[in-house]
């Protein structure tokens, strides 16, 4: 079985129990917290190693290290074979700055966005612009309203409820 299925077998089994799930994720975190802080350290660096080596370089699972890689692969230059992944598996950690807060963004993981190392990375005005793209991509909004006796939006200088209102 790949690494990436055991993973999420464990990760995300409701037959576990609600306690031992929340144990997990919060030991899983703060792993991610530290190896993120690590990473940020040296953002411009390329990390490369297989999944047992990288598990190995931050002292945590593999297991861990797989939820990471699977949580990093998005935001990667080059992404890696998660789906077949496996403890010999070449893997590297080269990832997009912007795209990777902005992804953090998106999962709402404070924890990981509000990073003393983003500071060296990225100024405050930065930091700001880019959360709020991220924030502004994800939310839609309505054209206004046409009332059946508005002049209808297609141009044709009819009322809409005589062009394109008609059902």
């Amino acid at each position: 079985m790949a690494l990436l299925e055991q993973w999420r077998e464990m990760a995300y089994n409701e037959e576990a129990g609600q306690q031992k799930l929340q144990q997990l994720w919060a030991a899983y975190f703060q792993e991610e917290k530290n190896i993120y802080a690590q990473l940020l350290k040296n953002p411009d660096e390329v990390v490369t190693g297989t999944v047992k080596e990288l598990a190995e370089k931050y002292g945590v699972s593999i297991m861990t290290m797989t939820g990471f890689l699977d949580g990093i692969n998005d935001s990667l230059k080059e992404q890696n074979p998660i789906e077949e992944m496996e403890e010999d598996t070449q893997v590297n950690l080269g990832f997009d700055k912007a795209l990777l807060y902005k992804n953090m963004v998106a999962a709402e993981a404070d924890w990981l966005y509000n990073l003393e190392e983003w500071k060296d990375i990225f100024d405050e005005e930065t930091r700001k612009a880019l959360y709020k793209e991220q924030k502004s991509s994800t939310t839609i909004v309505k054209g206004e309203k046409v009332y059946p006796n508005d002049p209808c939006p297609c141009g044709s200088g009819k009322k809409y409820k005589k062009c394109c209102g008609k059902k």
